[in-house]
């Protein structure tokens, strides 16, 4: 036999009429669809009509037009004409209304607005969708929790669309009210349902006037479960939304918290992510350590600055001391350095600062047999040639930014500012003039060269100077352009093989990463290590350079390879050719936290100071011979 969900109805309402009073009524077919009855109206009169209707035969429960405070009395609800709240329940079942012996208990009522109304029926919306319940019986619902359970509404007030197929509410005016759904022994209970058909709202019917009903003290708050858009005339059929997003003043406000965070305080500094955790004890051991050693490293750090500094004091007391030796043997005739060993350390060490523009005159020479006036001869043709604008602007443009670049901490030679800018820009422009007639330009980096050497002496004398000083084989290679660069290539040659004899380890770390001398020599040797080592470490080489030749330009750039030759063994190249550039992002960071001046030699940040080169320089003696690099040169360059 086929089960109907029919007969299951039918025993749910023999079942109810079991349980409900002998002189109750009941009224099952109240909408049935074959019968042709009106939805009942839902305005105060019909319901009160209704309510004495049904509820005349429960033992007492009889209300007449004047009687309904005393049934609010008795069932713990009271009634105001201005509130509509609709309280159909579409999936309760059909239960009978209570008896005298199970009226409700008083139910404890939090409201945040006085014009909260209480409702004369329970108005629980469902989250599937909308419900609303006529019943009057009690039944138990699931347990809750024990605090009361707040619900968001702005007004109890709720219309309700029966013209369309589906049922539409719209609450009016929402307020916040709080429910405590608990009775006297801290049961919770449900509100009291009853239920009806879905065919019942597809009868057209309009909405009565709303239902208002007032406070009371000891009356069950009608609320809904969900809340739902307001709208002051007839909705559109709608389903209510599930939530309302965050107020303001309910959606959390994230704060900032002030020291250390939850992860920071439990996280390991001291051991990579990928091995275990270790021990919180041993972790704040390990910590303190490196705390300790942080400290003595940088102790350390200051204590040989301290000593490079007071050796650096000590070495120019001496240098002072020694003038009247320099006056008395090495003015009247310099050559006498290359006879005399002790004359000759004398000049490594460094030549007097107010000696410098007589020895480095006399030391250089004048091979190309410059007079005095070929200054101005070469200064006047320029002059002539700006002012006419026939000076090539790209020459100009290459001028004037290499001056920009030039001993940028000592500001005199800033263009525009500087005391010395002018005599810098007229010491160039007479030099490219002079190497016009020879076909060759302007190669940037010599601004470097004639500011160093206006330092000592004046532009006339520098002059002379700088044009003999670049008319030297290897700094004339690296001077003229292409038609050199055999020669170039040659003393590349050269150094790779001298790097290879004394240095084997950073020669072979070269070869890994095909780095040759091409990429690097160059820089160092056509400003003369100007843009590379501190100024007092880069005088004091010229020094030797001017005295020695160009053995020591290539002495010298293996003495900062030794220097930097900790540092150089990088897995990648681009990183190894970035410090060999000076610009190692980690050395520049250490350098300004320490305070260090970034703008007076760019290999400054790595330590290389004029103490430590000159330390790497006197240690080659020990395999550095003279021999060696005549041999080379006659076996590279044999017309030389």
């Amino acid at each position: 036999m086929d089960h109907h969900p029919d007969d299951d109805e039918a025993a749910h309402n023999n079942a109810s009429r079991e349980g409900a009073p002998a002189d109750f009524a009941f009224d099952d077919d109240a909408f049935s669809d074959t019968e042709d009855i009106d939805v009942p109206a839902f305005d105060p009169a019909a319901i009160r009509q209704d309510l004495a209707k049904n509820m005349n035969g429960a033992q007492g429960w009889h209300v007449g037009e004047s009687g309904i405070d005393d049934l609010v009395a008795k069932i713990g609800f009271s009634a105001d004409p201005d509130a509509s709240v609709s309280t159909f329940d579409i999936d309760a079942g059909h239960e009978s209304p209570p008896s005298a012996s199970q009226s409700p208990s008083p139910r404890r009522i939090q409201s945040q607005s006085s014009s909260h109304q209480d409702s004369l029926y329970e108005v629980p919306l469902s989250s599937e969708l909308s419900q609303v319940s006529l019943s009057d019986h009690q039944s138990p619902s699931p347990p809750q929790q024990d605090e009361p359970e707040e619900i968001t509404t702005e007004n109890p007030a709720v219309q309700i669309d029966l013209s369309a197929p589906e049922v539409g509410a719209k609450e009016l005016h929402p307020d916040r009210v709080s429910v405590d759904t608990r009775t006297d022994d801290n049961e919770p209970v449900e509100p009291p349902q009853r239920a009806v058909s879905h065919d019942e709202f597809r009868r057209p019917k309009s909405p009565s006037s709303p239902l208002k009903v007032s406070p009371s003290n000891a009356g069950a708050a009608s609320t809904s479960s969900l809340p739902i858009a307001s709208s002051t005339s007839m909705p559109t059929p709608t389903t209510p939304k599930l939530f309302d997003p965050p107020t303001p003043t309910n959606r959390h406000r994230l704060t900032r918290s002030v020291g250390p965070s939850m992860l920071d305080k439990v996280i390991s500094k001291t051991r990579p992510p990928y091995l275990p955790p270790k021990p919180r004890t041993e972790d704040i051991k390990h910590q303190h350590d490196w705390e300790e050693m942080m400290k003595r490293s940088r102790a350390a750090e200051e204590k040989r600055r301290r000593s490079l500094q007071d050796r650096r004091l000590a070495r120019e007391r001496r240098i002072e001391e020694s003038i009247g030796v320099w006056e008395r043997e090495v003015i009247p005739d310099w050559t006498v350095v290359n006879r005399n060993p002790y004359l000759r350390r004398l000049w490594w060490q460094g030549i007097p600062t107010k000696l410098r523009a007589s020895l480095w005159q006399a030391a250089v020479g004048n091979a190309l047999a410059l007079s005095k006036d070929s200054f101005k001869t070469c200064l006047s043709r320029a002059k002539r040639a700006l002012a006419s604008g026939s000076f090539p602007t790209t020459v100009l443009s290459l001028l004037e930014d290499d001056i920009r670049t030039t001993l940028p901490s000592i500001h005199l030679f800033a263009p525009d500012k500087g005391p010395l800018y002018q005599d810098l820009r007229d010491l160039l422009c007479a030099w490219v003039v002079a190497r016009s007639d020879e076909g060759l330009g302007y190669v940037v980096g010599v601004a470097k060269i004639a500011a160093m050497i206006l330092l000592n002496m004046t532009p006339a004398q520098g002059f002379v100077v700088l044009r003999n000083l670049l008319e030297r084989h290897c700094m004339r290679s690296f001077y003229g352009g292409m038609a050199t660069k055999d020669d170039v290539e040659a003393y590349y040659r050269i150094f790779d093989t001298l790097l290879a004899d004394g240095m084997p380890k950073i020669y072979f770390n070269f070869k890994q990463h095909q780095i040759s001398p091409a990429a690097y020599l160059p820089d160092w040797l056509v400003p003369l290590f100007l843009d590379h080592l501190p100024f007092e470490a880069c005088a004091r080489v010229w020094d030797v350079i001017i005295l020695e030749g160009d053995a020591f330009l290539y002495r010298a750039a293996l003495a900062i390879l030794g220097v930097l030759e900790p540092r150089l063994f990088f897995p990648d190249k681009q990183e190894l050719l970035e410090l060999l550039r000076g610009e190692n992002k980690a050395a520049l960071e250490v350098a300004k936290r320490e305070g260090r001046l970034l703008n007076n030699g760019k290999y400054e940040i790595y330590g290389v100071d004029e103490e430590a080169l000159w330390e790497r320089i006197d240690s080659m003696d020990e395999w550095w011979r003279e021999s060696t690099w005549r041999r080379l040169i006659q076996r590279e360059l044999p017309d030389l």
